[in-house]
């Protein structure tokens, strides 16, 4: 019976995640599996007999499974989360103070430069056989404004343009965004409202996607009319899932000649770089990108510092430009 217990107010524990503090659903199916494993490694029946000394075995079993030091947090906030909801319930279990998080390695951002950034937001166009050739003569004039081409320079553009999510990118609906103006406001994590800001370039990619698409479906960013059958064209198409989009700009990033890695994220990063090299401060980059703590967005200031830069260039190798 104690162990039914225990699960109970764990399940009770996911639901207040959803209905109170609004987390994702897989926010809560992850927080579900970490508590799962804890529940198991421990084999504790109750949470009264959740102790300082298990949680001390608990993150040493972490460590030796081989799970980097960000993983290893991750199950411990969940544990501690867990352990301030039964506080809030008047339960006694071991006090939610006591479990400290491992250190990490700062987080290294993968950039890449203005160039290869320029290059990937040109990439969208089709690859048109040369002038003359057979396989000219077979493709369509509109092939250079394709829906397809359309809609992936908006994508990019967007996606540089807000530093949205690829998540929320997927969310969008078309009556959200209006090519028309600058701004619109996004449901990001959490379920807080943000408003992002839309550049003139963006706004020109969405409107000449918009006015190219000849569907009603409710989504911005849907797939693409696969075949020149009747059936084909009137199908509705798809929302584009994450998965998808990533495939999209990893296609792109090859096109254009790019080695590094490039993902959604690797946009968003640029987004926030952007910013704070032009000068932005940053509390303002932190509320565009909708993090809920400055720190997350201090990550980006080690690679921005103006001041740094202006003090090397000042100040190196004054003795050589003597000579």
């Amino acid at each position: 019976m104690s162990y039914n217990k225990i699960m109970k107010l764990i399940n009770e524990y996911l639901e207040y995640l959803e209905i109170e503090k609004g987390r994702s659903r897989k926010t809560i199916d992850n927080y579900g599996r970490y508590l799962a494993r804890f529940l198991k490694f421990s084999q504790v029946l109750e949470p009264a007999h959740i102790t300082d000394e298990i949680v001390r075995k608990y993150r040493l079993w972490l460590n030796r499974e081989n799970l980097n030091r960000r993983t290893q947090n991750y199950h411990l906030i969940a544990l501690r989360g867990f352990l301030k909801y039964l506080v809030r319930r008047g339960v006694q279990s071991l006090s939610p103070e006591v479990i400290e998080l491992a250190k990490t390695e700062e987080r290294y951002i993968d950039m890449v430069d203005a160039d290869d950034l320029d290059r990937l937001l040109k990439a969208p166009a089709p690859d048109m056989p040369e002038r003359g050739s057979p396989q000219a003569k077979l493709e369509r004039p509109a092939l250079h404004n394709s829906l397809m081409c359309l809609r992936d320079k908006a994508l990019l553009e967007l996606l540089f343009s807000t530093g949205l999510r690829v998540s929320e990118l997927c969310s969008l609906d078309r009556d959200t965004v209006n090519p028309k103006k600058v701004e619109f406001s996004i449901r990001g994590k959490g379920g807080k409202i943000r408003v992002v800001f839309v550049s003139e370039d963006t706004r020109v990619a969405l409107k000449e996607y918009l006015d190219k698409r000849g569907d009603v479906a409710p989504a911005l960013f849907v797939s693409a009319p696969r075949g020149s059958s009747v059936s084909a064209k009137m199908k509705e198409p798809s929302r584009l899932t994450p998965r998808t989009v990533q495939r999209i700009i990893k296609h792109y990033a090859i096109k254009a000649g790019i080695s590094k890695k490039v993902t959604p994220h690797t946009l968003r990063h640029m987004f926030a770089t952007d910013l704070l090299i032009n000068g932005a401060d940053i509390r303002s980059v932190q509320q565009m990108l909708g993090h809920a703590n400055v720190a997350t967005t201090q990550v980006y200031t080690h690679i921005t510092d103006r001041q740094l830069r202006d003090v090397h260039t000042a100040f190196h190798g004054r003795q050589r430009k003597k000579k």
